[in-house]
């Protein structure tokens, strides 16, 4: 359960990672237009600028790292980590969905962004916190995917 969890999670935070940095390079992907693109996705007139897009992209991409089971010789940072991302995305996802996501990205406005924000994109950020979390339950083990059993050695093996 928690390796599937982390391998979901982790694929997911990555993709979206990936989007992120592509509208920082100025595609609209998806859309069909970087108008459209900005209604949709930040509920304003103007897509938000390349730093903001690539600084998201970052946190984005070390979530999905953490989530991976990434740094595996420090359990109690990458917990940590994956407790502050789910905790983020958690907040996110609860502020979206009380029609509230103005106080953290003030100007979402538009009434397209507003339903999807409440149908697609905080229930998925609610569902990437639930995996998140259950990926660095304790007892998850240390492996590159949390939960994976680490090999015990070998007698007379170093």
């Amino acid at each position: 359960m928690r390796r599937a969890a982390a391998a979901a999670a982790s694929g997911a935070l990555l993709a979206v990672a990936g989007l992120h940095a592509a509208w920082g390079a100025g595609r609209a992907w998806p859309f069909p237009d970087r108008a459209a693109l900005a209604d949709a996705v930040a509920g304003t007139a103007e897509v938000p600028g390349p730093a903001a897009c690539f600084a998201v992209s970052a946190a984005l991409a070390a979530a999905s790292a953490l989530v991976a089971g990434w740094p595996s010789g420090h359990p109690g940072v990458r917990r940590a980590g994956v407790g502050g991302a789910a905790a983020v995305l958690a907040g996110r996802g609860a502020l979206g969905l009380a029609g509230r996501t103005a106080l953290v990205a003030p100007g979402s406005v538009s009434a397209r962004f507003t339903r999807l924000d409440r149908r697609v994109y905080s229930p998925a950020c609610l569902a990437l916190a639930g995996l998140a979390a259950v990926s660095a339950w304790p007892g998850g083990g240390q492996g590159r995917i949390a939960g994976r059993p680490q090999r015990a050695a070998r007698p007379g093996s170093r």
